[in-house]
C-alpha cells in the first residue's frame, strides 16, 4: 500500500495529456516494433504523445523525450471450445485472409483489457482506475481507453471510395427484356431440369421460364448442357441460377455475352415468373463460390503451396511469417525476399537497437524508421517461436508469441496517397517492387541505400537503317522484364493433344491431374530480350527524315541481385487482361555474359546530336494514360503509347500497346525525348551556381540539376522535390567517356554469373485476384513463405513463379 501511494504522489508531479483535439492515439502496435496489448507485457502508451511502444523500449523513449507515464494495456485471451464455435463458413472470393476468402486455421479466442498506470524511471505501477489517481491522468486514461486506433482510422480512410473485387457490368439486355406470356409460375423448391431431372446447377431462362441444367465439370459435377443447348436453339439471353436468388442478388448469366452480368431488373424479372424475391434465401453456391472450389482443385493452387505435403514448419530469426492484411499478400512476399537480403539487413536491421534514439517526432510517419521496425519484426525471432507462454489466470491466458507480424502501419504508409496500394485490392508484386525501391531511394539521401544491389544499367543501341549510323542511350533499372514466347515451347505436341481433349470436355475442364503447360526453357526468354527490334517511323538525325532502325538492348552492368520478371500477364484478342499458364524451365545456376553491352564500337559511326528539333513537342495527355491503366496496362507503357500515338486518344493508344505488347523495354521507365532546347539547358539558361553545385553535391547530375532549377526558378529546395518527382520525364544526354565512367560509378558491377536464391509465385487468373507465395533458399534448403506460415519447402515449384531473384555468383 505504501508503494501505491508513493507511485500516487510522484503521479501528481507530473504532466499529461487528454486527447480531446482529434490527437491520434496508437494503442494497438508498438511504433518500434510489433509489440501489441497481447504480447507478454503489454502495449505502453505514452500519455503525452499517445504513440504506443513496446517494453523494451521505454527507457530509450524516456531519455530521449523526457515523457515518463505510460498507460499499459495488457490483453488478455481465452480460447473458446470448438464446440462453441460457429461453423466455418466456405470462402466466396479467390483471396486469402478477408471476408469471405480463405481463412487461415486460426484458434477461436475471446478478450478482456486489463490497464495500469506506469510511471518511469522508477518504474512504479498502478493499476487502473484506482483511487487517488490525480483527475487529469484519469481524464487521459479513460480517453485513450475510449479512443479507436490511429492505424485503424487511417486504413478506413484510405479504404473510403473504394471497392474490392471486379464490378459485374450491367447487361445490355437487362432494361428491355423480351418476357413471354407463357403462364409459367415458379414453385419456391422443388426445381428440376426440364430435359434430364437433374436437381442442382439449375438456371432459369428469364424470357420463357424453362429450368434446365449447367455446365458439366471435370470431375462429373455440375449439369448437362441444357440450359446452353436450349440458348444455342432460341437465343434467349439471360439465365438466372436457383438457389443463389436473395432480396439483393442472384447470379445471372448472359449468354450472350458470354459473362456473368447484374441485372437491376431481376425482381421485376422474376415477379413476371410468379416470383418473390422477399421470400427467397440462398440454397446453392454461387458461381464464384464453384470457381473457388475448381481452383482448389486444379491448377497453380495446390503445387504453389505445395498442398498435400506434411510442411515442417521453422521458427526462429528469419523465420517469422507475415500477416494478410486483406489481400496484402504480395507486399508480404517481396518484404521476405527483400529482408533475407544482406543490404537490407545491413541498413536496417542492424540499427535496430538503436531505433528509438534515431527516429524523428513521428515515427510512425517515417519510412526509415518503419523499416527498420520491419526488419526488427523479421530477423529477430522474437514473433516466431514455437511455444506458448501461458500466463495463467482464471483460465485466462497470453498467447506468446503472436502467429508472425501485422505490419499495419507500414502498408499504410506505403500506399498513402497511391491509387493502387492504399486499397484492398490485390496489387502486382513486380510493381511493389519498383514501388518499394522508389521510396526506399527517396529515403536514402546521406545513407547507404539498400537497392544499390539491384541497380543496373540497361544499354540500347539504335541503328538507322538508311546510314548504318548508331546511337547508344542508357538508363538504370531495378527488375529485367522478359517476354514469355509462347511458340518457343518444347512439348507442343503434348499442349495440342491437351487443348484437343479440353475442348472435347462438356464444360472446358478437365482432371486437373492432366493438365499439361506449355515448357519454356527461360533461355528462349532471354534470347526474345536480345532480338533486334524494327522501328518504324524512326527520326534519323542523320538525314533528318523518318526511316526505319533497329533497336538492341543489353545490360552495361550486373548487379549483385538481379530481379526477374516473366510477363505472364498480357491482354487476349478480346482485350481482356489473361495470365499465361505456362511451366518455365529455370536453371539454378545462369551465366548471362551473352547480355552484356559493349558501348561504341570503333568501326561504329555516331548519328548526328542536336537535329532533333524537327520533331514536334508530344503532349502527353495524362487523361487518356489514366484510362489507359485502368483497362489493366502497365504505367510507363501506357504513357510511351499516348506518346507514339501523339496523343490521338484512347483507341490509337490501345492499338499501338497490342502491337508492341512484346517489346523488350513495353513496361520500362520512359523517358520522352527532349526538344534540343531541353537538351541544350545551358544556353538558354542561366543557373543558380550555388543551387547547381549543392544539388550536385547530394547525387543528382549536372542536366538533372539543371532541368530543376530551370523548372523552380533557381529554387534549389523546390528543386530537389522537382527531380524526384519528374524522375520518368529527364531525359539523359548522350554520355562521354567520362560522364559514362562516372555514371558507371553508381552501379555495382561484376560477374555475369548468377545463382537463383528466391521466387515469388502467383496463383489466379489476373493481377487483381488470386494468392502471392514466396520460397528463398537459405542455408542450403528452400523455404516456403505463405503469408504467417513458414515451412521447410519439399518440392519448391521454379518452374510457375512470376518473379525470380538471382545472386551474383
Amino acid at each position: 500500500m505504501a508503494a501505491e501511494m508513493e507511485a500516487i504522489e510522484e503521479l501528481k508531479k507530473r504532466q499529461v495529456k487528454s486527447p480531446l483535439g482529434g490527437e491520434k492515439v496508437y494503442k494497438d502496435e508498438c511504433a518500434f516494433s510489433f509489440d501489441n496489448p497481447e504480447s507478454p507485457d503489454g502495449l505502453y502508451i505514452c500519455m503525452n504523445t499517445f504513440l504506443g511502444l513496446g517494453k523494451r523500449y521505454l527507457q530509450q523513449y524516456f531519455e530521449k523525450t523526457g515523457h515518463g507515464v505510460f498507460l499499459n494495456i495488457r490483453r488478455l485471451r481465452k480460447e473458446i471450445p470448438k464446440d462453441e464455435t460457429l461453423a466455418a463458413e466456405k470462402p466466396s472470393k479467390l483471396a486469402i485472409g478477408v471476408e469471405g476468402g480463405f481463412q487461415t486455421d486460426e484458434k477461436r479466442f475471446e478478450f478482456e483489457e486489463r490497464a495500469s498506470i506506469v510511471v518511469l524511471p522508477q518504474w512504479f505501477e498502478i493499476p487502473y482506475p484506482s483511487d487517488g489517481i490525480p483527475d487529469q491522468v484519469q481524464l487521459s486514461a479513460t480517453m485513450i481507453m475510449m479512443a479507436e486506433d490511429a492505424a485503424k482510422q487511417e486504413e478506413a480512410a484510405a479504404m473510403a471510395g473504394t471497392w474490392e473485387g471486379e464490378k459485374l457490368r450491367i447487361s445490355k439486355h437487362a432494361e428491355n427484356l423480351q418476357q413471354l406470356s407463357t403462364g409459367k409460375k415458379i414453385p419456391p423448391s422443388g426445381w428440376r431440369c426440364e430435359r434430364c431431372d437433374l436437381t442442382t446447377n439449375l438456371w432459369l431462362n428469364l424470357t420463357d421460364g424453362s429450368i434446365l441444367c449447367g455446365r458439366r465439370f471435370f470431375d462429373g459435377s455440375g449439369g448437362n448442357n441444357h440450359a446452353m443447348e436450349h440458348y444455342q436453339q432460341v437465343k434467349y439471353p439471360l439465365a438466372v441460377k436457383l438457389g443463389t436468388i436473395t432480396a439483393t442478388s442472384g447470379d445471372v448469366f448472359s449468354y450472350d455475352e458470354d459473362d456473368m452480368v447484374e441485372d437491376p431488373y431481376l425482381a421485376k424479372h422474376l415477379a413476371h415468373f410468379g416470383i418473390n424475391v422477399a421470400a427467397l434465401e440462398k440454397t446453392d453456391k454461387t458461381m464464384t463460390e464453384l470457381e473457388i472450389d475448381i481452383n482448389q482443385k486444379i491448377g497453380e493452387w495446390d503445387v504453389i503451396q505445395e498442398a498435400g505435403s506434411q510442411l515442417k514448419p521453422l521458427y526462429g530469426p528469419g523465420y517469422t511469417g507475415i500477416r494478410n492484411l486483406g489481400n496484402s499478400c504480395y507486399m508480404n512476399s517481396v518484404l521476405q525476399v527483400l529482408f533475407n537480403i544482406p543490404d537490407f539487413q545491413k541498413r536496417y536491421f542492424s540499427v535496430a537497437d538503436k531505433i528509438v534514439l534515431n527516429a524523428p517526432a513521428n515515427p510512425v510517419a517515417d519510412f526509415n524508421t518503419q523499416m527498420t521496425k520491419l526488419a526488427f519484426g523479421l530477423l529477430s525471432g522474437e514473433y516466431s517461436k514455437n511455444r506458448y507462454a501461458q500466463f495463467k489466470k482464471k483460465n485466462w491466458i497470453i498467447n506468446y508469441p503472436p502467429s508472425g507480424i501485422r505490419p499495419q502501419m507500414f502498408k499504410t504508409l506505403v500506399g498513402k496517397g497511391h491509387p493502387e496500394f492504399s486499397t484492398k485490392k490485390q496489387q502486382d508484386a513486380q510493381e511493389f517492387f519498383l514501388h518499394l525501391v522508389s521510396l526506399v531511394e527517396k529515403n536514402s539521401r546521406g545513407s547507404a541505400n539498400a537497392c544499390d544491389c539491384f541497380r543496373f544499367q540497361v544499354e540500347e543501341r539504335v541503328m538507322c537503317t538508311a546510314t548504318k549510323k548508331v546511337r547508344y542511350s542508357r538508363r538504370e533499372d531495378y527488375c529485367l522484364s522478359l517476354s514469355v514466347p509462347m511458340e518457343a515451347a518444347i512439348n507442343k505436341e503434348e499442349v495440342r493433344k491437351y487443348h484437343e481433349q479440353k475442348a472435347q470436355a462438356p464444360s472446358g475442364l478437365v482432371d486437373p491431374k492432366t493438365i499439361v503447360r506449355p515448357i519454356i526453357p527461360l533461355f528462349e526468354c532471354l534470347n526474345v530480350f536480345q532480338e533486334a527490334e524494327l522501328v518504324e517511323n524512326f527520326y534519323s538525325s542523320a538525314i533528318r527524315g523518318k526511316t526505319a532502325a533497329l533497336k538492341t538492348t543489353r545490360l552495361s552492368t550486373f548487379p549483385d541481385y538481379l530481379m526477374i520478371q516473366l510477363r505472364k500477364f498480357t491482354i487476349g484478342d478480346d482485350w481482356v487482361p489473361r495470365k499465361l499458364d505456362v511451366s518455365i524451365q529455370v536453371p539454378d545456376e545462369l551465366d548471362l555474359m551473352a547480355l552484356r553491352g559493349k558501348g561504341l564500337q570503333a568501326e561504329e559511326e555516331e548519328l548526328p546530336s542536336g537535329d532533333s528539333a524537327a520533331e514536334p513537342v508530344v503532349n502527353i495527355c495524362e487523361a487518356t494514360v489514366t484510362q489507359l491503366v485502368d483497362m489493366g496496362f502497365p504505367f510507363d507503357a501506357c504513357r510511351r503509347a499516348v506518346y507514339h500515338t501523339k496523343s490521338s486518344g484512347v483507341e490509337a493508344a490501345t492499338n499501338w500497346l497490342m502491337e508492341h505488347i512484346d517489346d523488350s523495354d513495353f513496361a520500362a521507365p520512359f523517358k520522352p525525348p527532349q526538344t534540343r532546347e531541353a537538351q541544350s539547358p545551358k544556353a538558354a539558361f542561366e543557373p543558380n551556381q550555388a543551387g547547381l553545385a549543392l544539388l550536385m553535391s547530394i547525387g543528382f547530375t549536372s542536366d538533372q540539376a539543371l532541368k530543376a532549377l530551370k523548372a523552380t526558378d533557381n529554387n534549389a529546395e523546390r528543386a530537389v522535390d522537382w527531380i524526384l518527382s519528374h524522375a520518368d520525364e529527364i531525359q539523359e544526354p548522350m554520355e562521354t567517356e567520362t560522364e559514362a565512367a562516372a555514371s558507371a560509378s553508381r552501379f555495382r558491377d561484376g560477374s555475369e554469373k548468377y545463382k537463383l536464391v528466391a521466387f515469388i509465385s502467383h496463383m489466379g487468373t489476373s493481377t487483381s485476384v488470386g494468392h502471392y507465395v514466396c520460397h528463398v533458399l537459405k542455408d542450403g534448403h528452400w523455404v516456403i513463405y505463405n503469408d504467417e506460415k513458414v515451412a521447410l519447402s519439399e518440392h519448391p515449384p521454379k518452374d510457375l513463379a512470376y518473379l525470380y531473384l538471382y545472386q551474383r555468383v
